[in-house]
């Protein structure tokens, strides 16, 4: 299954129509990339908190350049993603590309951090956000044409998000949407 290209144009017939709210605050959309340097806190917790979210805003903020030009090159995608992350990235956009299409627009974001364990060795956190691909488009890139999706598909879901702190900062590690309605 794609990642997010797949459940935006491919696959999201697959996911389940539960219902799970969030109350999360809703984070900026990732066409605004900016480094991570929140206000510093005197509380660790909410300074980690910060910076896991920022890194992940700038996830987005670079994936959706890439899925733009159907590259990863020129975006800073490594900066923020590790592996697993970055590979999933990786397959979308050979599959977007192969497929001769593109994505106009960005996602929106609702995320927020429910779990942190800054005791670890290696520091962790999961985000968990609602993610609304509605305004996130495939298009064909020779036409322009925006490529409409399977009547039931979901645009809002849940995906929850791995991350370590890494010696040069935090690092998206995992990203798993949910097939839930949000």
């Amino acid at each position: 299954m794609l990642f997010v290209v797949g459940c935006a144009a491919l696959t999201v017939t697959s996911c389940s129509g539960g219902s799970s709210g969030t109350d999360a605050k809703s984070t900026p959309t990732a066409s605004a990339s900016t480094d991570p340097a929140p206000a510093k806190s005197s509380d660790p917790e909410s300074t980690a908190k910060q910076e896991v979210l920022a890194v992940y805003t700038n996830y987005w903020a670079e994936q959706v350049k890439a899925y733009a030009q159907g590259s990863e090159k020129g975006t800073n995608l490594q900066k923020y993603a590790t592996l697993d992350a970055l590979g999933r990235s990786r397959t979308d956009l050979l599959n977007l590309s192969g497929a001769g299409n593109a994505m106009k627009g960005a996602p929106k974001h609702d995320a927020k951090v429910t779990a942190l364990g800054l005791d670890k060795k290696t520091p962790d956190a999961t985000i968990t956000d609602c993610l609304d691909i509605g305004p996130w488009q495939t298009v064909d890139r020779k036409t322009g044409k925006v490529l409409t999706l399977s009547h039931g598909n979901l645009t809002r879901y849940i995906t929850v998000v791995s991350a370590e702190k890494w010696p040069n900062g935090w690092m998206i590690t995992k990203v798993e949407p949910k097939g839930r309605k949000c």
